[in-house]
């Protein structure tokens, strides 16, 4: 499946950290920042969840909320949060049900071996559900400032 700005978000209800569930439709007439990444407490990883953290006080102004998703099971999710402070709910989707429809579960390539992973992307959805920002294969520097100019541009 392959999604595209001004398509519905998909909606659906995972597992959080700190033992909770996240439904995105909880989120009616708010901005939504979906971001999809590979792996908890990874280099790359770090570094864009920190650059979200960073930002936070700014993306709370424009009533967005930001939810990062990845496969890995909530025990890991809970050390990462914890780890680098991060203020904002991480999902996790070890079935790859979302992942899937989302289509961020791609097949990748490294040091020639092929393998399926996560595309690192970030959906901006709208208080209507309606898919208004999208970024694929995102380079983490610099990704989340882009991420808040386009929510302000709402």
């Amino acid at each position: 499946m392959s999604l595209e700005i001004g398509d519905k978000a998909p909606d659906f209800t995972l597992p959080t950290d700190g033992g909770g569930s996240i439904k995105l439709s909880d989120f009616k007439g708010q901005n939504v920042v979906l971001y999809f990444y590979p792996k908890d407490d990874t280099s790359g990883c770090t570094a864009e969840a920190c650059q979200f953290r960073d930002l936070f006080p700014k993306f709370g102004r424009t009533d967005a909320t930001i939810i990062g998703v990845s496969r890995d099971p909530v025990a890991s999710h809970d050390k990462f949060k914890k780890k680098y402070k991060l203020p904002f709910t991480l999902a996790s989707d070890e079935a790859g049900k979302v992942t899937e429809r989302y289509g961020v579960w791609v097949q990748k390539s490294m040091y020639g071996r092929k393998y399926m992973g996560i595309e690192r992307s970030t959906f901006l959805i709208d208080g209507k559900g309606v898919i208004r920002g999208l970024w694929r294969k995102v380079k983490v520097p610099g990704h989340a400032a882009e991420v808040l100019d386009a929510i302000k541009a709402l």
